[in-house]
């Protein structure tokens, strides 16, 4: 659907870091911008968010994949869902469960416009519920 819609520009990356510093000069050139990533891919940009983001106050609107919850299948996913909730509260970072897909648009809304008032970081957990068919 990104592909198609001529207001976005979708970036593909090869790892998730990369998208902290394009989405900072997005910012920077007065764009907005939206991470998609798994919550391994927030672990592994750890880094980028504490070092970048966080200390140059850059608002990053990160939609994460919520893998490793209640119902996941994959034993490689487990690990990371454990930790995602506890990662985001211990770096400070504001986050929302999605589940509904009648909120998603709300959802975004709202995460985009605290994170730009409050040039931090903020994630919205796209939970099972709102991605997969069991």
């Amino acid at each position: 659907m990104a592909d198609d819609d001529p207001e976005v520009t979708l970036v593909r990356l090869n790892k998730e870091e990369e998208g902290v510093g394009i989405s900072a000069g997005a910012h920077l050139a007065g764009k907005k911008s939206a991470m998609l990533m798994q919550n391994h891919g927030l672990l592994t940009s750890i880094n980028g968010i504490v070092s970048l983001a966080q200390l140059y106050r850059i608002p990053l609107l990160m939609l994460i994949s919520y893998r490793g919850e209640m119902g996941e299948r994959d034993p490689w996913q487990t690990e990371g869902g454990l930790v995602t909730e506890r990662v985001l509260d211990a770096l400070g970072i504001m986050y929302r469960k999605m589940a509904d897909p009648a909120l998603v648009a709300r959802d975004i809304r709202q995460a985009q416009t605290l994170a730009e008032s409050s040039l931090r970081p903020v994630a919205l957990l796209l939970t099972r519920e709102l991605m997969w068919e069991d």
